[in-house]
């Protein structure tokens, strides 16, 4: 992180996940999702299109969660060979190239 050769990215299944739970008043997802993703593209990050192969490859996960918006994350990142970053310690335990924040 921090280098100038890394590559900041974001899944629009994140953005899916804000937008539904914004949507539904959960009061831990208080962010307009129309405002989160100008401030990811205002600030360098580009957008991880899902392909079908991401949507595929999540039945190869193992079962240690059934979250589907982290499963298609992680699904994206074991594709892509491309680092997770989460906060999240049930995520970081998947066989996939995460680091837990």
């Amino acid at each position: 992180m921090g280098s100038p050769a890394n590559e900041l990215l974001f899944s629009p299944v994140s953005l899916w996940e804000v937008a539904i739970k914004f949507g539904v008043g959960k009061l831990d997802f208080q962010v307009d999702p129309r405002l989160l993703r100008r401030g990811l593209l205002d600030n360098d990050y580009s957008e991880l299109p899902i392909s079908s192969e991401h949507a595929v490859s999540v039945h190869r996960l193992p079962p240690i969660h059934k979250d589907p918006f982290d499963r298609l994350l992680i699904a994206q990142a074991m594709v892509e060979g491309i680092l997770l970053l989460t906060s999240d310690a049930t995520v970081a335990r998947y066989p996939a190239p995460i680091q837990l924040v």
